[in-house]
């Protein structure tokens, strides 16, 4: 009788924290501002996350070819909202009008998923197997982040 009382406060433990876990990734991942119905404007919506597998997310160079400070910070959390994993931020010296968005590994699915949450239309393939990342975006003067806020 002992040990069916044990047994019992195991699985209810188990049930409990199983609640608890799905409870806690839920309020880390509510609807995402891409969601239908609350996309900002000259956004793209966009499944999210956006990942290949479970174990293999999409590396991405973010690339600041503005004046405008602070801009690819802002794309940076705008991507990493919609489950990419962006590893390196960053400004180049010229300035460019228009968003380019780089395939790097050889995946042009990927970086058309990436353009759709940006908003842009310019994608070229540069295959680099030497590089760990997947995909570069270089920012244009032309691109704004959306209205919306983002999520911390």
């Amino acid at each position: 009788m002992k040990r069916r009382r044990i047994l019992i406060v195991v699985l209810l433990g188990l049930i409990l924290a199983g609640a608890g876990a799905a409870a806690s990734a839920h309020r880390r991942h509510p609807a995402a501002p891409g969601a239908p119905g609350s996309s900002a404007p000259g956004v793209t919506d966009a499944p999210s996350p956006l990942r290949v597998a479970d174990s293999l997310r999409i590396r991405v160079q973010v690339l600041n070819g503005t004046k405008t400070h602070g801009l690819a910070r802002r794309a940076t959390m705008l991507l990493r909202d919609r489950g990419l994993d962006v590893v390196e931020i960053g400004t180049i010296g010229e300035t460019r009008d228009t968003t380019l968005v780089l395939d790097l590994s050889g995946h042009p699915e990927w970086a058309k998923r990436v353009a759709q949450i940006m908003g842009v239309t310019r994608i070229e393939t540069r295959t680099d197997s030497s590089r760990y990342l997947d995909i570069a975006v270089i920012l244009g003067s032309t691109w704004h982040p959306p209205a919306g806020p983002f999520r911390p």
